[in-house]
């Protein structure tokens, strides 16, 4: 079974930084696209940040020039978070796109989400 362990999360002021990380451990031939998604109180899951096998990288217009997403392997992803901002404040939650494993079909798959807390 495949599983996404997230970490890095925590609290920090405004203007400060963080580093979240994503391994994906069980039996993985190979990863499409790993992202970073996100989700505040009373709000709908959305994009922050994705990167494919090849490098091709997207980001959230409110993210863009602060954070950057980087894939130490293919089962491995980074996402570093500049002048964090209290609006960034959410839970991050892992993504892994087009997951190849044993079983021959590519599935998604979530982490269990870590928070993320900017204080004013």
């Amino acid at each position: 079974q495949v599983q996404l362990v997230e970490s890095g999360g925590g609290l920090v002021q405004s203007g400060g930084s963080l580093r979240l990380s994503c391994a994906a451990e069980g039996t993985i031939f190979g990863i499409s696209a790993m992202g970073w998604y996100r989700q505040a109180p009373g709000k709908q899951r959305e994009l922050v940040a994705s990167i494919t096998g090849g490098g091709t990288t997207i980001y959230a217009d409110s993210v863009k020039g602060r954070f950057a997403i980087s894939r130490d392997s293919f089962k491995s992803t980074n996402l570093q978070m500049n002048s964090l901002k209290p609006e960034d404040t959410a839970v991050y939650y892992c993504n892994a796109d087009g997951v190849w494993t044993v079983s021959g079909s590519r599935d998604n798959y979530w982490g269990q989400g870590t928070q993320v807390t900017v204080s004013s």
